[in-house]
């Protein structure tokens, strides 16, 4: 992840810190060890990002280490660098129209105080909050039976991301599942960050999950063998082990598949499809191999990972009434309502209908980056109503 932009993040450490030397420091500060002490985090910040590009894999050096390197950079190059720019604009406005104030100055400070209460509130109370969002569903060919049925829809676990420092955090997210008493549970995928070693200490925990009618999941984009450098077969094996110890905590593991859950004579047909992915993220959906055999007129709850394959694959190409997605994650960032999810994704958090079909987008209980500022780590309840 780190070497991928390398380049970008050097000229990122350094200029902010050449900008504020040449105007600010070598004017007003004379001593040079005082000149030099303002450079040691840039320096060190330079190391820290030659040792991260140096190692291979999507998170070298461990999700932690990464994490904490994300953090300082937040905290100490990104408020550096939005001051410079708006000193710079600001100094070229004086410049131009021959005035002395520098207000770029300000509203850089400003923006840096802002962007810094961000990053550290993100990152700890932010991350730390939990919400149950709660949805509708009506539909005509929904069995009466399952008038009122209650579905809890779970995505974007990322496990490796609670150490014992927050797995209390998880366990307090099981309890709030469990304790709306869901006749289903759907997990629409991303459970591990990289490898399913990261479970290991969360089976107890993730397997008190309990519905009546079960745990249902499909795997989403973390959760294949993408961002690890590794041989084939250990990559295969890897993806192999997670839909194994999936199932040995009682989940049922969707994979292009589906599995009619009965309340007497009615039933309703549970859809997973692998993920359907664009760019750089796994292509692995296969709608018709999923929907193969499924009557027209059946119920079918289709769950995917990635929200962009329900207008390519999933409404033009099956009879699914209700699809469960995730992956956005909102980008775990929003700001007066706006995410910049928006700009990239089309159904990013929430539900969405097009006629009388929908999807229910949610923004994810974890990340593999441990921040959100303005989207809430959320639970969802979905209610299906027959009309």
């Amino acid at each position: 992840m780190i070497a991928r932009i390398f380049i970008p993040l050097l000229l990122l450490i350094i200029i902010p810190d050449l900008y504020v030397h040449l105007h600010y420091l070598r004017h007003r500060v004379k001593s040079k060890w005082k000149q030099l002490i303002w450079w040691i985090p840039s320096v060190l910040m330079l190391a820290f990002t030659i040792y991260l590009a140096w190692g291979k894999g999507f998170a070298p050096g461990g999700v932690m280490l990464v994490n904490s390197y994300l953090f300082l950079l937040g905290v100490l190059v990104i408020p550096k660098a939005v001051f410079s720019i708006c000193s710079f604009l600001g100094w070229r406005h004086c410049k131009f129209h021959k005035t002395k104030k520098n207000w770029g100055n300000i509203v850089g400070i400003l923006l840096a105080a802002g962007i810094i209460y961000i990053v550290v509130y993100g990152s700890t109370i932010g991350f730390n909050k939990i919400e149950v969002r709660h949805e509708d569903y009506y539909s005509s060919q929904l069995p009466k039976s399952f008038d009122g049925y209650r579905i809890v829809h779970l995505s974007d676990i990322h496990i490796g991301t609670y150490t014992n420092g927050n797995s209390w955090l998880l366990k307090a997210a099981i309890d709030s599942v469990n304790v709306q008493h869901p006749d289903l549970i759907a997990f629409t995928g991303d459970l591990q960050n990289r490898e399913p070693s990261e479970l290991y200490p969360h089976i107890e925990t993730l397997s008190a999950l309990k519905a009546t009618d079960g745990v249902f999941s499909v795997r989403g984009n973390h959760d294949y063998a993408d961002y690890i450098h590794a041989e084939p077969a250990v990559k295969v094996a890897n993806e192999r082990e997670l839909v194994s110890r999936q199932r040995q905590m009682g989940w049922n593991v969707l994979v292009n598949e589906h599995i009619s859950v009965r309340h007497g004579k009615d039933s309703i047909v549970i859809a997973g499809m692998e993920n359907d992915g664009t760019g750089p993220f796994p292509k692995r959906g296969d709608v018709k191999k999923t929907m193969s055999g499924v009557s027209d007129n059946a119920f079918v709850l289709m769950l995917e990972h990635d929200p962009t394959s329900w207008r390519r694959n999933i409404l033009p190409k099956s009879n699914a009434q209700l699809t469960l997605s995730g992956h956005t994650h909102a980008m775990q960032f929003s700001l007066f309502g706006w995410s910049p999810a928006s700009l990239i994704y089309e159904e990013w958090g929430g539900m969405f209908y097009e006629g009388d079909r929908a999807i229910n987008v949610s923004t994810g209980l974890g990340g593999f980056i441990p921040f959100r500022f303005g989207v809430t780590g959320e639970i969802v309840v979905v209610t299906l109503h027959s009309k």
